[in-house]
């Protein structure tokens, strides 16, 4: 076996170092530079097939990403607090204006692409219940008989023994939510609160009943959005996605953020008869305040007694999918109205700890 390129390559050096003294780091840098040279040409060479695949990957990730993201697109759209809203600039998305050259040279048409309002994006929770703020008829504990009220047993302490057994297919219990729409042959014997609304009729003693004992505690209650046809559901969640997308959302995007606050038609529990939406004459708005209020907290700490629970609750939202709704009661019945208030579950935890074996 022959002497090597290190070899050959100290050998000349030595002798240039020998006759040329004075050029000695010289000639040792120079030694120093080839060797490392050669070794990168020797690692290369070896491993010249897994270089070239990663050579390969790099060539074809930047060029897909650059024809995927155009560097003129910008998409800046964030929720802020309320109070950096001031600060706040609207920016324009991906406009003609900013694509003219591109525009000239191609038949293709650019979609108008709006700009999104910021006034309105910065509190979307601003405007949650607005669609009903106000807008369906109400119905105060004054305008109703409740000297009158169907006999129903109050009780002011209800208990649940450990061996009671819920029924899976009772009426009262029924799951609705955006994964289980109501069922397509779902029917309830409607009933008339007064002349102009109406509920399922198995819930209007209960309810007269809550009403009068809230009178009786010195609290006015008001009743709005009972029963709801799903023409008048359909129509107020297309109303809630024009609001979105009037500030500049895409429809998805729109969709998205009014099923935070408006249920999807078909999976409401208005259209079912056994929800409502109960506010009180101090405070007639649908926000988060209303469970503050004396009526809020009467409301929360005393309807169960009546079958009735806070549908959804604070901190449950990533469970039901919907903003806290201090002001929005459905029937359940008093037991598992009972069990859900003492251990503050929401419908959804209920079924899954009581409905499912």
């Amino acid at each position: 076996m022959g002497p090597t390129f290190r070899d050959k390559l100290t050998e000349k050096v030595k002798k240039f170092n020998r006759k040329h003294k004075r050029l000695k780091l010289f000639g040792m840098a120079f030694a120093m530079l080839a060797l490392t040279v050669y070794d990168i040409g020797i690692h290369f060479g070896h491993n010249i097939k897994r270089y070239t695949c990663l050579a390969s990957v790099l060539f074809f990730f930047v060029a897909s990403s650059s024809f995927t993201y155009p560097e003129a697109f910008t998409l800046n759209v964030s929720f802020v607090s309320e109070d950096d809203s001031e600060d706040l600039e609207t920016e324009t998305l991906y406009t003609a204006d900013t694509l003219e050259e591109t525009a000239s040279e191609s038949d293709a048409v650019l979609a108008e692409v709006k700009e999104i309002d910021p006034e309105i994006m910065v509190t979307p929770d601003a405007v949650s219940s607005e669609y009903e703020e106000a807008t369906d008829e109400q119905i105060s504990y004054e305008e109703l008989d409740l000297d009158n009220v169907e006999e129903f047993e109050v009780v002011e302490e209800p208990t649940v023994t450990d061996d009671y057994k819920f029924d899976p297919n009772d009426w009262r219990l029924i799951l609705v939510n955006k994964q289980h729409p109501i069922p397509e042959d779902y029917e309830f014997p409607m009933g008339s609160i007064n002349s102009t609304m109406c509920c399922d009729e198995r819930v209007i003693a209960p309810l007269k009943s809550m009403l009068k004992a809230a009178s009786d505690d010195g609290i006015g209650l008001v009743i709005c959005s009972p029963y709801r046809d799903s023409e008048r559901q359909e129509g107020l969640f297309a109303r809630k996605i024009n609001y979105y997308m009037d500030a500049g959302l895409s429809y998805m995007d729109a969709y998205n953020l009014s099923s935070q606050a408006v249920t999807v038609p078909g999976s409401s529990e208005h259209q079912m008869g056994l929800a409502f939406d109960i506010v009180c004459g101090g405070h007639y708005e649908l926000d988060d305040a209303f469970g503050d209020t004396a009526a809020g907290k009467w409301l929360a700490d005393n309807s169960y007694k009546y079958g009735f629970v806070v549908r959804y609750l604070k901190g449950k939202e990533n469970i039901t999918s919907i903003e806290y709704e201090p002001w929005h009661f459905r029937y359940v019945g008093i037991e598992a109205a009972t069990i859900m208030h003492d251990e503050n579950l929401c419908l959804e935890e209920f079924w899954d700890n009581y409905m499912y074996e």
